[in-house]
């Protein structure tokens, strides 16, 4: 069950972290762009794009990271590497088949924009290395069951009250010379 959820991870936080990228890296560059033709800067401006890939990062970091099943990485990590893979093959048509002139929150969404400068490839690859990390693949270790406790594991009771100290002057301590 556990690779079962993984793998619904994958496939929607492929797509999710396409999209948050994409929104984040257009709107860090052309506030950016913007700051160079005017000559002045305001990094309020950039609150919003940093959520955008802070988000993405948090997701994709989850998904690479967190241990109950690597099948979630390599499905994302093969969604997010195949269209740049794709571009090797035929570029053009990969290139159309990505949706253009799309807008998300009011903001342009050039989805082609990651695929053409690499970074779903980069990002597809590190989800793939993540997914291929032997511990993943591992079983969590079982919590030891509790062991019952038999009479000879039983701590000794000690049944001394306050009153059981020696007298003060009965003190023979045989390590000691008497002063002289």
């Amino acid at each position: 069950m556990r690779h079962l959820w993984s793998f619904l991870a994958g496939l929607v936080v492929a797509p999710v972290t396409w999209v948050l990228i994409t929104l984040g890296q257009d709107g860090s560059g052309s506030t950016i762009d913007r700051w160079v033709e005017i000559k002045a800067s305001s990094t309020a401006n950039l609150i919003e794009p940093a959520v955008y890939l802070g988000v993405a990062g948090i997701l994709l970091g989850l998904l690479g990271t967190l241990r109950f099943s690597p099948l979630g990485a390599l499905v994302a990590g093969l969604l997010l590497v195949t269209p740049y893979v794709g571009m090797f093959i035929a570029p053009f048509t990969v290139r159309d088949w990505i949706p253009d002139g799309w807008k998300a929150l009011g903001d342009p969404l050039p989805l082609r924009q990651p695929v053409e400068n690499g970074t779903l490839f980069l990002i597809g690859v590190l989800l793939l290395m993540a997914a291929f990390s032997a511990q993943r693949w591992r079983r969590w270790p079982a919590s030891p069951a509790e062991a019952e406790l038999t009479s000879a594991d039983k701590p000794a009771e000690n049944t001394f009250a306050l009153s059981d100290w020696p007298p003060s002057g009965a003190r023979n301590e045989q390590d000691t010379t008497p002063p002289t």
